[in-house]
């Protein structure tokens, strides 16, 4: 059975929805269906931000939010500064959802529910009369003279205008690649560190400022760090996860990471502070209090793993102890055995090479008529609602193409 259309997208997540909406927003006169391989639609948007969905960021300045995607910097500029996170804002508020920022600069909707986003997006399909087609698993996609052509399962669709909106799928990869376009190889992108070692073994929930560099590498991040029952996770480690993404595969996941738990202070000041520490705090037991801004449990742990015990007190550090302890501080390393999908994020690098895609209309350069939405391409971002402003964009930029 043969189904007509004048715009099919194909992919029933954040990025497809978003661009149907704004297509038919604009010209109600189109046909536009969505086809979804799974039962259901907005899957990740569900889960998202632990079921809350982190919808964009507070950075409103596109040439400061480009720098927040490893992959795709360059060209996101450009449609940046047509549809940034303060668009999106008011799209949602056009739309009836409210946003609300948090401390660390992510946004939500007020009601703390990804369900919000999803009754805003199936209200407005419903009304524009979308048809959003379920159990459709793309078999095939042929160009015709003047029209797509693709073959599900259950049928045949034919239209004008394709958007291929599937995310990281590589069964779709391929047909693209069978189309003449280059597939940048997958691999995961925003992952926690698999770390086994006596000194973090006791410190699940713990967290600290630090500085991290991967040994052998130019890869280094600053901010929160997290030890977790597995390892290490929080901001600075998912922002060397997301920006070595290529190398630390290449590594297999096994790799050495130098951790400074007082971040930007260096070996020398380390030696200097703890010198006078010895003499302010003379008579007081070296690990009891924390004397830096981490918490106590982990200055317990980083004190005897430098060789003093419990019972130490100041005025007692041989200065042989004084400078493994400063080394602890700022030198330690630990070995990475693998990694773990942060939360139910999993992200990747990879997808339809940038080179090829005309990112004024989000259009192929190979193929006239086809078009792409969110991670499909070769475009990734550390988490905060990044992924998401990256598909409202591609999104937004794929129907102005469209309609243009």
């Amino acid at each position: 059975m043969k189904q007509d259309y004048d715009i099919i997208i194909v992919g029933g997540g954040a990025a497809g929805f978003f661009t149907a909406i704004n297509i038919v927003e604009r010209n109600p006169l189109l046909k536009v269906a969505i086809l979804e391989r799974g039962t259901e639609v907005l899957t990740k948007v569900r889960i998202s931000g632990g079921g809350r969905c982190n919808v964009t960021h507070a950075c409103f300045e596109p040439n400061e939010l480009v720098k927040y995607y490893p992959r795709g910097e360059k060209e996101l500029r450009g449609p940046f500064h047509q549809f940034a996170s303060g668009d999106t804002i008011a799209w949602f508020e056009r739309h009836g959802v409210e946003l609300k920022i948090e401390d660390d600069g992510r946004m939500f909707p007020i009601t703390d529910s990804s369900q919000t986003i999803i009754d805003c997006f199936q209200k407005a399909v419903d009304k524009l009369g979308i048809k959003v087609l379920t159990g459709q698993s793309v078999n095939h996609i042929y160009k015709k003279e003047d029209h797509w052509q693709v073959e599900t399962k259950q049928q045949n669709f034919h239209c004008e205008k394709l958007v291929m909106a599937t995310g990281s799928n590589p069964k779709i990869w391929e047909m693209l690649s069978g189309l003449g376009h280059s597939i940048v190889s997958a691999v995961p992108s925003l992952f926690t560190f698999n770390i086994k070692d006596k000194r973090i073994t006791d410190l699940p929930g713990v967290s600290a400022i630090v500085s991290v560099k991967v040994k052998d590498t130019k890869l280094t991040s600053t901010g929160p760090l997290l030890i977790t029952h597995w390892g290490m996770s929080g901001p600075a480690i998912l922002k060397l996860s997301a920006w070595g993404a290529r190398v630390l595969a290449e590594k297999n996941y096994q790799f050495s990471i130098h951790v400074n738990w007082l971040n930007d202070i260096d070996l020398a000041e380390a030696e200097k502070i703890l010198r006078n520490l010895k003499h302010e705090h003379a008579k007081k037991t070296v690990s009891k209090k924390s004397p830096f801004d981490f918490p106590n449990r982990l200055w317990e742990s980083l004190v005897l793993a430098a060789g003093i015990d419990n019972e130490t007190k100041w005025a007692d550090l041989s200065k042989t102890q004084l400078n493994s302890l400063a080394s602890v501080l700022t030198q330690s390393m630990f070995q990475v055995n693998g990694k773990s999908t942060f939360k139910e994020e999993f992200v990747t690098a990879g997808g339809i090479d940038l080179k090829e895609v005309n990112f004024k209309t989000m259009e192929s350069k190979i193929h006239e008529n086809l078009f792409f939405a969110g991670e499909i391409v070769n475009i990734d971002a550390i988490t905060g609602g990044f992924n998401f402003q990256n598909a409202w964009t591609g999104g937004f930029i794929a129907a102005n193409g469209i309609l243009a």
